[in-house]
């Protein structure tokens, strides 16, 4: 992999600028550029929102908006500096539109590798857990997406995997993006008992796994759990004590041709506090 080109969503909040300089440790030394872009609002729809309200003469939003951006491209600025340090080029970009439909439209029309993003924000980006700017990210994104909950060094990696085709894909994508770090990685199959699945088969898929990150450089460790999916790798996440977790969109249920995130990776990244990276091949669309 080279050339990896890396869009993270940032906003007022502290919690999207923990995302970027998240992803400038994880990215450091790696051939990568990253851009962080910035959804100013549209100055002209406030404007045109507050002439609506009758008897109210409302102060114009242009100058505060204005002083806003500024400070949070001089943000962007302090925290590209970690990537500048790790020699990975980083530069802020100001757009106008709805956070969600501008950061997709640029991943898109800018052919970015992976969208990152930071949660637990009361901002552009906010929600309980999983804000609705995530959330239609996630669901409409044809790439990987990192989303950040805090900054910790990744020495840790989880790798929830069922055998897909995708799942497989995750791994080829994560393996060169950890190759100087050289974490922990360990690489979890769930044997999903309600769907039937055997102890054989389960034992097959985990050593499919071992063996394509060994191929790539990487000394995994592996482990079996049987039960629910979802249930299981919480439980591995909390226990395992991990910096980052990286699981394929799809679920076996859920056809490919339809290019869903499925129910269990929507629910990991919602119930967890770690770091999770959602992959989705941007070629096979």
């Amino acid at each position: 992999m080279s050339g990896l080109k890396v869009l993270v969503g940032v906003d007022r909040s502290p919690e999207s600028h923990i995302a970027l300089r998240y992803v400038c440790h994880l990215l450091e030394h790696f051939d990568a550029e990253v851009e962080a872009i910035y959804a100013k609002p549209d100055v002209d729809m406030i404007r045109l929102q507050q002439f609506d309200v009758p008897f109210l003469k409302p102060k114009d939003p242009g100058e505060t908006i204005e002083r806003e951006t500024e400070e949070v491209r001089g943000q962007i600025m302090d925290a590209c500096q970690v990537c500048l340090a790790g020699k990975v080029p980083c530069e802020p970009k100001i757009v106008v539109g709805e956070p969600a439909e501008v950061i997709l439209e640029e991943a898109r029309s800018g052919d970015y590798d992976m969208i990152v993003l930071g949660s637990h924000g009361h901002s552009a980006l906010k929600g309980l857990i999983l804000g609705t700017v995530h959330s239609k990210i996630l669901h409409h994104a044809k790439r990987p997406v990192l989303i950040v909950r805090d900054l910790r060094e990744v020495q840790r990696v989880l790798v929830a995997y069922r055998g897909t085709k995708c799942d497989q894909e995750a791994l080829e994508f994560l393996a060169p993006l950890l190759e100087r770090k050289k974490p922990h990685i360990t690489v979890l199959h769930v044997r999903e008992t309600d769907k039937g699945e055997s102890e054989e088969f389960a034992h097959a898929c985990t050593m499919l796994g071992k063996e394509t990150l060994e191929k790539l450089g990487h000394s995994p460790e592996v482990r079996e759990a049987a039960g629910d999916f979802v249930d299981e790798t919480l439980k591995e996440i909390i226990s395992g004590n991990y910096d980052l977790v990286v699981l394929g969109a799809y679920g076996h249920d859920r056809p490919r041709i339809a290019k869903m995130i499925s129910d269990e990776a929507l629910s990991i990244v919602s119930r967890t506090t770690r770091p999770v990276l959602v992959y989705r091949n941007k070629n096979d669309n």
